[in-house]
């Protein structure tokens, strides 16, 4: 029997297999980040019965956005265009948490009303960020120096997180996924290389900790625990990451989380930087170092092969494991991977941004016919 189509339990829901569809950047709202046909039609491709997807990153906050159309969860507007998506996947079955995010340092002004951005301190991340230029055309321009927040804003940025978590149920999500993971806000707090806060926030792993687990308990108030998840990224670099110590960070935390009974905790395999590929160093955290300490759910994400997926199920070091540049291709890839068929080639050109090209015009697998 093929384990990664076996039957699993996360939450309160029961899947019928264990290739989950990751959470995708791609760029394709309509105005004020709202999403539109375009997105409604992707998700619904890519739902199956029993199946389980988890949305692009989807910010929390007018002040969160690092990429020009992503979208948000923070206006009305943004619940009923949702509402659009979760109505269509569950039409076919599936079940699909949405990611909640806020970029922190890597916003840019351009996206975000000409703001400032925020982070845990004032350290500049080395990365780009995705803006619309004079002539409507997305391009990427170097981040900007952030302003550290003030202990006092902290509370209204974890009320955001608790308001998008409300208005993500009423967009009939089954659950919600916090985005802790490639250097956003929730992973700048964790991270010593990117907060150096000599306040409650900051210095001790408990202390840089604290932020992330005072947003878990605000969208758990709304949702319960066993509808809440958290990705997180142990040995990612992308945003210009370090920790001087990752296995002490990411073992407390996975210790902590362990208490909670959430649905599922989602480690990205440091072989993966962003959507590349790369290196994993010795000092590396894995997902199986995270399965050591961690007896809950969990779902890997990160370069896997229909073989190298089911490997990691029968190893125990996982339960799901999640699928991203293969699914975008293929928007059947539970079936052609249940099927042994071949699989579409991805276009990264296409990735980010535009229209229905290497987003919606993939196609479903057809076999051939004498």
């Amino acid at each position: 029997m093929n384990t990664l189509f076996s039957p699993v339990r996360v939450g309160p829901y029961s899947l019928s297999h264990r290739v989950v569809l990751a959470p995708l950047t791609r760029m394709r709202t309509e105005a004020d980040n709202v999403p539109g046909d375009l997105m409604v039609e992707y998700y619904a491709q890519r739902a199956s019965a029993g199946a389980l997807l988890v949305t692009d990153a989807t910010t929390v906050s007018p002040l969160g956005i690092a990429y020009v159309g992503a979208p948000g969860i923070y206006t009305d507007a943004h619940a009923r265009g949702w509402r659009r998506v979760t109505d269509a996947v569950h039409a076919r079955g599936a079940r699909v948490f949405v990611q909640l995010w806020h970029a922190g340092r890597q916003a840019h002004p351009a996206n975000i009303g000409g703001a400032v951005p925020v982070a845990p301190s004032a350290i500049q991340a080395g990365e780009h960020a995705a803006i619309r230029d004079a002539a409507g055309n997305i391009v990427e321009v170097e981040q900007v120096m952030p302003r550290a927040l003030d202990t006092a804003e902290i509370a209204g940025v974890v009320d955001e997180f608790r308001r998008a978590a409300r208005l993500a149920m009423e967009a009939g999500f089954d659950g919600v996924e916090l985005h802790a993971a490639n250097g956003y806000l929730l992973d700048q707090f964790l991270l010593d290389g990117s907060n150096r806060r000599t306040d409650e926030y900051g210095g001790s792993i408990e202390n840089r900790a604290r932020f992330l687990f005072e947003v878990l308990d605000a969208v758990v108030s709304v949702w319960g625990a066993d509808c809440v998840a958290i990705r997180v990224s142990p040995s990612g670099t992308y945003g210009t990451m370090s920790d001087s110590d990752p296995h002490a960070t990411f073992g407390y935390v996975s210790r902590r989380i362990d208490g909670y009974g959430l649905a599922y905790l989602h480690v990205i395999e440091p072989r993966v930087r962003g959507n590349e590929d790369t290196e994993a160093t010795a000092s590396a955290v894995s997902t199986a170092d995270i399965r050591r300490v961690y007896t809950g759910t969990i779902v890997a994400a990160g370069g896997f092969t229909a073989d190298s997926a089911r490997q990691v199920i029968d190893a125990g070091v996982a339960d799901l494991v999640a699928f991203g540049r293969l699914f975008i291709s293929n928007p059947d890839l539970p079936h052609r991977l249940r099927m042994g068929v071949p699989l579409n080639r991805y276009d990264r050109t296409t990735f980010y941004g535009g229209d229905a090209r290497g987003y919606t015009d993939y196609g479903f697998y057809q076999p051939e016919t004498a």
